[in-house]
């Protein structure tokens, strides 16, 4: 902890001493330098610093001095490249303080200094007003009259550190926080399905391609409109950054709004494509869709498909199968004059329906380098588990856990999972 003192004056212009440092051996140009700026109104007299470091002997970090006799000398001096500076609490007041307050010098520079580590110095007799000097910012303070070279070397390495450790304290703080705020916005932009009065029971499970995010390029939303008709969507923009989430959140939210005025099939998709057309940043991005609308009698129910893999349907006591997919039109954002079909199907008395992104069938099935679950692979999945008597929320989520133990780990993109099951005793 022992130091050299290389000495600037206020004017920023080195003396013999710093051309001796400079010429100093190569084991001594490794070690660490540090600048302090001293703030005192006689640094030439009392204080002394340069041969207070030099006191400590030549052996340790080397210090350089900058010298400041007044706070707007300081102003001037302090530069980035300082690492600490020593103000003198005996400072004038400056210009538009309070005159009671004897703190004000320091007030001063630690307004022009955020970044830098501060020591306050003040003789022993006014030990409350350095301790006060530490609790308004100060990383320490010194008393004059038992100022040493080593000590004040040790001092000014530990603001220095202090310094850091505040700022790293502080850095984390704010990237908490943001990640907090972002958490509660992308739960709050997540859909709350609207079924009141319908007796369709709703299950949804979702998870982001992305580490840490809760909102990814899928999206989903159910609604049930006056009529009693029930409206379920379910989709995927390609890619699963930030960008493609909020874009996401655009369609379902257009996708919602369009449903409630009364647009379906291929008006609501031509609607949703200019939508994508407008928002997207580059032509490159399009975006998949199914949508369903329910009958209010719950047995029948139209279907439309934009480049999406066909739901699954199964009935009370039957296997689960793909709805018919032929008759789909192309992603949206893919072709100017697309077409998009609604094709009925027919759903019968008690059934379940399940919505789904392809990031549950591109996962693989043994592990990386194996063929992929695909449609096959995920009807069979489905099956097991409709067999061992799984239902719901509990059948999405086997689902998603089948999908991540067959993949060897974590699915790599999005995946959203949505199902709808009527009870012929409930409708």
């Amino acid at each position: 902890m022992d130091a050299t003192a290389v000495t600037d004056t206020g004017t920023g212009t080195g003396t013999g001493t710093q051309a001796g440092a400079e010429a100093t051996a190569p084991a001594d140009r490794d070690r660490t330098d540090l600048t302090l700026l001293v703030v005192e109104d006689d640094p030439a007299g009392a204080l002394a610093v340069p041969e207070l470091l030099d006191a400590a002997g030549a052996a340790g970090t080397r210090v350089r001095i900058r010298t400041a006799r007044n706070l707007t000398e300081a102003e001037r001096l302090l530069t980035d490249d300082v690492h600490c500076v020593l103000v003198d609490l005996s400072l004038p007041v400056p210009r538009g303080a309070a005159d009671e307050d004897p703190l004000a010098p320091l007030r001063h520079i630690l307004r022009l200094a955020p970044r830098h580590a501060v020591l306050a110095l003040a003789p022993s007799a006014d030990a409350e007003l350095a301790a006060e000097a530490v609790r308004v910012g100060a990383q320490d303070h010194l008393f004059r009259e038992e100022l040493d070279g080593r000590l004040l070397s040790r001092a000014i390495r530990y603001a220095v550190e202090r310094k850091r450790n505040d700022a790293a304290k502080v850095k984390l703080a704010e990237s908490r926080l943001r990640a907090q705020e972002n958490a509660r916005l992308e739960r709050g932009l997540l859909p709350t399905p609207l079924l009141e009065g319908s007796d369709l029971r709703f299950a949804a499970s979702y998870r982001p391609g992305r580490s840490r995010a809760l909102l990814g390029g899928d999206f989903y939303d159910v609604v049930r409109t006056p009529d009693g008709t029930v409206h379920a969507m379910i989709g995927d923009v390609c890619g699963h950054g930030p960008d493609e989430a909020a874009l996401g959140v655009e369609l379902r939210i257009a996708w919602r709004a369009l449903t409630f005025a009364g647009l379906c099939g291929d008006e609501l998709l031509s609607t949703l494509q200019q939508v994508l057309e407008h928002e997207r940043e580059s032509e490159e991005i399009f975006a998949t869709l199914c949508t369903v609308d329910i009958a209010p009698d719950g047995r029948r129910a139209g279907l439309c498909l934009a480049g999406h893999p066909a739901p699954l349907v199964a009935h009370r006591g039957g296997t689960a199968r793909l709805l018919p997919y032929e008759d789909g039109g192309p992603a949206l954002g893919l072709l100017p004059r697309a077409r998009w079909p609604r094709r009925q199907v027919e759903l019968g008395g008690a059934w379940s329906l399940l919505l789904y992104t392809d990031g549950l069938i591109e996962g693989r099935t043994a592990g990386p380098g194996s063929p992929r679950l695909g449609q096959d692979g995920m009807v069979e999945m489905i099956n097991r588990q409709l067999a061992g008597g799984l239902r719901g929320e509990a059948l999405l989520e086997a689902a998603m856990a089948e999908a991540r133990t067959l993949n060897g780990g974590e699915l790599t993109d999005d995946v959203a999972l949505l199902a709808l099951e009527r009870d012929r005793a409930r409708g």
